[in-house]
């Protein structure tokens, strides 16, 4: 496999299309259909893949260990924690 920092030279097409080198689609599994982020940033473009490894890759972030709340529940928890406070510091504060 290349190294990513070797450079290839590509161009736009007039609809701004690229053509991405074929060992880069290999590299990161670019098939035909395969959805991208566009993102600018101090360097220039960056084009991040959206393939079937990144999604798996992702999955499960936001799953719970077995004996904890729901997400939903303690984010309404918090919300209620905050409320509370908020109603302490009005009381000691006044108008």
């Amino acid at each position: 496999m290349r190294s990513t920092s070797e450079p290839d030279l590509v161009r736009f097409t007039s609809k701004g299309q690229v053509i991405i080198p074929e060992w880069l689609r290999k590299q990161f599994q670019i098939e035909s259909g395969t959805k991208e982020i566009v993102q600018a940033t101090s360097e220039g473009i960056l084009l991040k893949p959206v393939t079937a490894l990144l999604i798996r890759q992702g999955r499960g972030i936001l799953k719970r260990k077995a004996g904890e709340m729901a997400l939903i529940e303690e984010w309404a928890q918090h919300k209620r924690l905050e409320m509370e406070l908020e109603d302490k510091l009005d009381i000691h504060l006044g108008p």
